[in-house]
């Protein structure tokens, strides 16, 4: 700390009464305290908590009890908006419902680390886009998604509509059990991103207008499967 920095404190010390500090305060706690860290919610109470915070987020929520039930959805919503152009994250789970067979006039684009402006100008045109998302959070209605040169950020971002399917089995009850998963791990084993998801995109400004879908999907579903 410099001559000029102990001055300062030592003036703020002085009009508080209080002697100037010798060490750092002693800090004990680190983190979420422990009833936190082991709250947990049973299954059915997790996807009742995430579908209200969900919605009162703006998003829209489903469950089905099969991926050909939450195909059948997905068939069904693009004839009802009239979607033709489409963006697959390229995961087996997606590219083995068949969406192309069931809609075979729409296009369908697969995200893949080659052409990559091709694939962004696609991908700026795409009516929805479909990703498999790594997890949901019950506490925040958040769905999480990663990002990688095989999974591309523009899935979720630049679509008007985008879908999340999310597996009952990695819903979470708090935002930290999502986090856990990137604990120790090394650099080079990272995401390019961890992006977190809660609802459509909201933006606004100072005079408090705000504006649905600006910077990302003004209408996002999450159909729960399980």
């Amino acid at each position: 700390m410099s001559d000029a920095q102990k001055a300062f404190i030592q003036m703020i010390t002085n009009r508080l009464g209080r002697p100037m500090p010798a060490s750092p305060p002693v800090h004990p706690y680190k983190g979420a305290p422990d009833f936190w860290r082991t709250h947990a919610l049973a299954l059915e109470d997790k996807i009742a908590l995430f579908r209200d915070n969900w919605q009162k987020a703006g998003g829209h929520f489903c469950r089905f009890a099969t991926m050909r039930e939450a195909k059948q959805f997905i068939v069904e919503k693009a004839a009802e908006l009239k979607a033709r152009q489409f963006l697959l994250q390229n995961q087996p789970e997606l590219l083995a419902l068949g969406l192309s067979e069931s809609l075979p006039d729409s296009t369908f684009t697969v995200w893949h680390p080659a052409n990559r402006d091709v694939l962004l100008a696609q991908a700026a045109q795409a009516d929805i886009g479909i990703a498999l998302v790594d997890c949901g959070v019950a506490h925040t209605g958040t769905v999480v998604v990663t990002s990688s040169e095989n999974s591309g950020r523009s899935v979720s971002l630049l679509p008007a509509v985008f879908i999340a399917i999310l597996p009952a089995e990695r819903l979470r009850t708090r935002l930290g059990e999502a986090l856990a998963a990137y604990d120790g791990r090394e650099l080079a084993d990272f995401p390019a991103g961890i992006h977190f998801i809660s609802g459509p995109s909201r933006s606004a400004d100072i005079e408090n207008d705000l504006t649905i879908g600006v910077h990302g999907p003004g209408v996002v579903f999450v159909l729960l499967v399980g």
